[in-house]
């Protein structure tokens, strides 16, 4: 009898006040011939060439200690164990600056100003952009997209931790955001009133091919989309112009993936955007689609075996 090919999920040490679905890959990765371990990322002294491949999955603290954090997949990697997604891919994705990137090469972003440190003249600087003429000269109207709220975020980050949504009328929280990017590289962006709205999107794509996708609505009262933070996930179709963008990230991308989360939101003029592409430990909501896990369990196969 075949042995079980051994496949290690990349987790946290503790998954307490999180979501997550992995587990519901399980049973379909057996059913191709594959056993799973979860092994928290800060273990010590993992044999890791006793796995056929490792996959990223739940190492949702990985941001606190990032560079610790590629240590341990420069070990995977030198073990010679496949690694999902690549190490390469993870260092590219592991900072939001990968979105400049993304929009030199001609793909919709959120727009966005790019800061090493957060000071109180920053955020008036950024009101003022975000309401000026000058995000006229992008083709877009500024009566569109003029905001008197901003979203400031950091560029290394998950989980919409330390993330602060900005009211230039009630600068009540401004204080701490400024505290929390004294020496932090931080990003800036308009609020986007159409995340309470009509929500976030989120595409999937296992192996190159599309999955399933889901809306993601804030609770009433706040912004953050998260299961953690209450927001509200329901599956939906993928429109077609939500596919042809997705599908230019990708091949943008130029890699081969194991998976693949690409965030969209709709900007005031109605056009979509990129607000974030996840390669490396997105929450991949196999619970709202009954056939996704058994879709993540084949692409997980034909990587080890075919590729």
């Amino acid at each position: 009898m075949n042995r079980l090919l051994r496949c290690a999920y990349l987790t946290m040490e503790s998954l307490e006040g999180f979501f997550c679905s992995d587990s519901l890959t399980y049973q379909p990765l057996r059913d191709l011939g594959w056993s799973v371990e979860e092994v928290p990322w800060k273990k010590a002294n993992v044999d890791w060439r006793s796995f056929d491949i490792v996959v990223i999955r739940s190492a949702w603290d990985y941001f606190k200690s990032p560079q610790t954090f590629l240590k341990v997949l420069e070990q995977i990697e030198k073990s010679g164990t496949r690694l999902a997604n690549p190490l390469r891919v993870v260092k590219w994705n592991l900072d939001k600056s990968y979105l400049r990137e993304l929009e030199v090469q001609g793909t919709a972003i959120v727009p966005t100003l790019w800061n090493e440190r957060l000071l109180q003249s920053d955020l008036d600087s950024a009101f003022n952009h975000f309401a000026s003429e000058e995000i006229a000269s992008e083709e877009i109207a500024s009566e569109e997209i003029a905001s008197e709220e901003l979203v400031v975020k950091p560029t290394i980050g998950a989980g919409a931790c330390d993330t602060f949504r900005l009211n230039r009328e009630a600068p009540d929280n401004f204080a701490e955001a400024l505290d929390a990017f004294a020496s932090r590289a931080v990003m800036i962006q308009p609020f986007l009133s159409s995340v309470v709205e009509r929500g976030e999107f989120s595409l999937f794509f296992f192996g190159d091919e599309f999955s399933h996708c889901i809306s993601k609505l804030p609770k009433p009262g706040d912004f953050r989309v998260q299961e953690e933070h209450g927001g509200l996930i329901k599956v939906c179709p993928a429109e077609s112009d939500m596919l042809a963008l997705s599908r230019r990230v990708l091949d943008a991308i130029g890699e081969p993936l194991l998976y693949a989360r690409i965030d969209l939101v709709f900007l005031p003029s109605g056009e979509l955007a990129v607000i974030e592409v996840e390669l490396i430990e997105p929450s991949l909501y196999f619970g709202y689609d009954d056939r996704s896990a058994s879709r993540f369990a084949a692409a997980v196969d034909r990587m080890y075996r075919y590729n």
